[in-house]
């Protein structure tokens, strides 16, 4: 038995960065390297072994259920022997003369009947794995393909290079899972639309990072890039560009599956009946007329909820939407709903007295979405909504998932602990709207919320799933996501994977450093967290 000491080793890895002394205030050298985030359990050795890409080989263990048919694994194989070693065109074969010294091969040992290997990530998947070596291989062993995913990631930020960029790493024993189910990451395609080869980079950040739900906020009021095949005037009408500035239905399907090949769920959001504004340059007779007066103003507010026809359209819309994501939730928004316009139109002013609604236009949006929810539960979805749809007392499944978005941090903390008061499960996004930003290290009051953080009994914490980083898109697009995005989305990322405890941010502030440098040699465009360089700087497009 190879002795093992618990994180006594302070690891040199080429992703490491000089930096200016000063900031944050004690310059700490993380012992658990550049780990990101943090496993649950790491015990490092001082044995170190050499790894070369020339006789390095990842493979199926002969014990996994998982065998050479399974093109997710395979995929992931090649993706991370090339981030390991990049200057190596291809995955050699074992070399029979490799040095004793070296470690030759990683077994990934799926240990379950089903790996679940051509399905898709749920909210309940299993991410865990486990991760040991010996002096000969490494064994990585998961229940599900997800974990093995998570592992294969963390097996490949162990390697560092010694002074003359051999590639080394130390015997480690890792035992590992996230904390919560629920880690997502939420772009806008609506305010700026999104190049895919955007999109694609940002999943591959994600899955660096251990994220796992893509929430695609992908239509709103500025434009609606979203190519239905129900209804392709929404696009042709309503997009920035018909043609330029759409996602067709061969993107989308692509993009879901670049998803799933890294563990990541793709969850579309579809925000009614406010942020619509684009849907009804398509749509007619979807929007509420406003009036000036009694005359109408030539404008239009959010969607009209007392004409048949607009449940008509939303029925055939989301049937489409249920069909084309294979995900079981579908966001509906309900968000940030004005009722001037309401307010103005007569004809909905008829239909408030009709049903003694009174002049709380609150219960008219409550009996548009419940009309809304109906419709997505008859596509055997499941549904996420705004905070706003509990807030305002709509009835919903017991199944539903409440995101909270607004307030301050008491505001927020009190939020979550009136939804689960009630019963319900909840998600957290208001510290971390990315793209509010400022001058300095703000990644740090990212880094120190946690979801937990509220007045409540333990039954309560459990119906907390986790969170998500919003990065909304009115002065962000393909020239600058990145870099605003990454690395302060690691920040959430270690908070929503690694354990309660894990809040050194000093120790953080090393360990993300050098991720932040890896990333960078794998092509993610991560802004600086200060002062600093990396051993392989970002070379351009």
């Amino acid at each position: 038995m190879l002795p093992f000491a618990i994180v006594s080793l302070l690891v040199t890895v080429s992703q490491g960065c000089g930096r200016h002394s000063g900031d944050p205030d004690t310059a700490v050298e993380s012992s658990y390297g550049s780990l990101w985030p943090l496993p649950q359990k790491v015990r490092f050795s001082s044995l170190s072994l050499k790894i070369r890409g020339s006789s390095f080989q990842i493979r199926d263990a002969d014990e996994s259920s998982a065998g050479p048919s399974c093109s997710l694994l395979k995929n992931a194989y090649r993706r991370y022997y090339e981030y390991m070693f990049p200057n190596e065109r291809t995955n050699g074969h074992t070399n029979v003369f490799a040095d004793p010294s070296e470690l030759s091969q990683l077994h990934v040992w799926i240990t379950s009947s089903d790996s679940e290997c051509d399905g898709y990530p749920v909210v309940t998947s299993d991410e865990s794995y486990e991760l040991s070596m010996n002096q000969t291989y490494a064994v990585l062993k998961a229940p599900k393909v997800w974990g093995a995913l998570r592992g294969l990631e963390t097996f490949s930020q162990l390697l560092y290079e010694d002074e003359y960029g051999a590639r080394n790493i130390n015997l480690t024993e890792i035992s590992d899972f996230p904390r919560f189910q629920h880690r997502g990451v939420l772009l806008d395609t609506s305010r700026h639309f999104l190049p895919i080869k955007v999109i694609l980079a940002n999943l591959e950040a994600m899955t660096m990072n251990k994220f796992n739900v893509f929430h695609w906020h992908i239509v709103d009021d500025p434009s609606f890039p979203y190519l239905s095949r129900t209804f392709p005037q929404l696009s042709q009408m309503g997009a920035y560009h018909p043609y330029t500035h759409v996602y067709t239905p061969a993107d989308v399907k692509m993009i879901i599956e670049f998803a799933r090949l890294r563990g990541i769920r793709v969850v579309p959001e579809f925000d009614t009946p406010g942020h619509t504004q684009s849907w009804g340059k398509g749509q007619k007779d979807l929007l509420t007329p406003c009036y000036s007066g009694p005359t109408p103003s030539g404008t239009f507010g959010p969607v009209n909820p007392i004409l048949n026809t607009t449940y008509d359209f939303m029925n055939l819309l989301f049937k489409e939407v249920s069909e084309v994501f294979p995900d079981a939730y579908v966001h509906l928004g309900g968000d940030e709903v004005d009722f001037k316009c309401w307010k103005s139109n007569p004809d909905i002013t008829k239909f408030m007295e009709q049903h003694s609604f009174g002049d709380d236009y609150s219960k008219l949006e409550s009996f548009y979405i419940q009309k809304l929810l109906d419709i997505v539960t008859s596509t055997q979805k499941g549904y996420m909504i705004w905070q706003e749809v509990f807030d305002n007392g709509v009835k919903l499944k017991p199944d539903t998932l409440i995101h909270v978005w607004k307030g301050n941090q008491q505001q927020y903390q009190n939020e979550m602990a009136k939804i689960t008061l009630s019963g319900y499960k909840t998600f957290l996004s208001t510290p971390w709207y990315l793209n509010r930003i400022s001058y300095g290290q703000d990644w740090t009051s990212l880094y120190r919320a946690d979801p937990h953080n509220f007045t409540g009994t333990d039954d309560q914490k459990k119906l907390v799933i986790g969170g998500e980083a919003c990065m909304w898109g009115e002065y962000v697009d393909s020239t600058n996501l990145m870099p605003r995005m990454w690395p302060r989305a690691s920040a959430v990322g270690e908070r929503l994977w690694s354990a309660k405890d894990v809040t050194n941010v000093n120790d953080a502030y090393s360990r993300l450093s050098k991720h932040r440098c890896r990333m960078v040699e794998r092509g993610i465009q991560a802004q600086s967290l200060f002062s600093s360089f990396c051993r392989h700087e970002y070379k351009g497009i």
